[in-house]
């Protein structure tokens, strides 16, 4: 009688190799992932690629026969797609044979960075034209007002007629007053610019400097507007419309002159490093003389004859000298509001 084995019984199997398992069904299996279920699942990556090729074969993929039109300036076109053949420039480098060379990685920069170079007017080419046009237009308008100028020198000082401060103005002549005091006007703006940056900064919340420099600019035509309007309703009502046209040729001219003896500072604080002292000194003293001719003239014109001295002092100041302290007021308060204090 036999016996029949029981199904409960663990039945050893022979390991079989891969190869053979796969030859076996190598007819059989039509897609990979077939072939990759056949396989045990303690498979490794190596045997599974083993699998694949014994059932698949690839055939010789036929490379395109047309001509190459990409290649390397100065670079012969190649004869196939495995023609590779670079001239040694190209493959190889002082650095190439070097362990530490990765072109691919990004390295940092040696050293520090240098400090930027400062702002300054010989650098800054608006500026520097800007005073190259008052240069050229400012001797254009001297050398067609010699006479004109001349004149007004004279009248300033003690040995002017009368005959020559009433004479009447041309258009010419009146457009090169107006000019001279806008010139004034730009030159003052400058002065104030480069003293405010050497004494405060650079630091603003202006966008560009050159709002700065517009800023004070209209301080300063504001501040000439307004103090002609107060010496012409000052002279028109105590002194009478003819002294008060007089006063008004005279200061325009003397502002003018203001401006001329301005000029030489502005250029050599713009293109010769003169320093903030020195320039404050030449400032100073421009100022005081100016300040002394306009006294000496109001004298002349207004107290003269009746020896009101004491009266010339309290005019002179309070027409004169406190619009100029207003006007450093009112300069010293923009900077101070406009800066950015940290």
């Amino acid at each position: 009688m036999l016996q029949k084995a029981d199904s409960a019984a663990v039945v050893e199997h022979k390991e079989v190799p891969v190869e053979v398992q796969v030859e076996k069904e190598k007819e059989e299996q039509q897609h990979p992932y077939e072939v990759l279920n056949k396989l045990p699942k303690n498979a490794t990556p190596a045997q599974q690629d083993s699998a694949i090729q014994a059932v698949f074969h690839v055939e010789n993929t036929h490379l395109s026969s047309r001509p190459d039109t990409l290649g390397l300036p100065g670079i012969g076109k190649g004869q196939g797609l495995k023609d590779v053949d670079l001239p040694q420039y190209y493959r190889q480098n002082f650095f190439s044979n070097d362990s530490l060379f990765h072109p691919e990685l990004r390295g940092g920069l040696y050293g520090e960075a240098g400090d930027p170079m400062p702002y300054t007017i010989r650098a800054d080419n608006t500026i520097t034209s800007l005073l190259i046009g008052c240069f050229i237009l400012g001797l254009l308008a001297f050398a067609k007002s010699r006479r004109f100028i001349m004149r007004q020198i004279k009248s300033l000082t003690p040995f002017g007629g009368k005959r020559d401060t009433d004479m009447a103005e041309t258009t010419s002549e009146f457009r090169f007053q107006f000019f001279l005091v806008l010139q004034t006007c730009l030159l003052l703006s400058v002065m104030s610019f480069l003293y405010t940056r050497d004494t405060v900064g650079e630091t603003f919340m202006l966008q560009s400097l050159y709002q700065l420099m517009a800023i004070f600019f209209g301080v300063n035509v504001a501040y000439f507007v307004i103090k002609e309007l107060l010496y012409w309703a000052v002279n028109s009502v105590f002194f009478g419309h003819t002294l008060a046209v007089r006063w008004f040729k005279s200061h325009i001219f003397v502002v003018a002159l203001q401006g001329l003896a301005m000029f030489p500072l502005v250029l050599l604080q713009s293109f010769f490093d003169l320093s903030t002292h020195d320039a404050t000194v030449y400032a100073a003293v421009v100022l005081i003389l100016v300040r002394i001719l306009l006294f000496y003239k109001s004298y002349t014109m207004f107290f003269k004859q009746k020896r009101l001295f004491l009266q010339n002092i309290l005019y002179f100041c309070t027409l004169e000298i406190m619009p100029l302290l207003s006007l450093w007021g009112v300069l010293a308060t923009i900077v101070d509001y406009l800066k950015i204090n940290f």
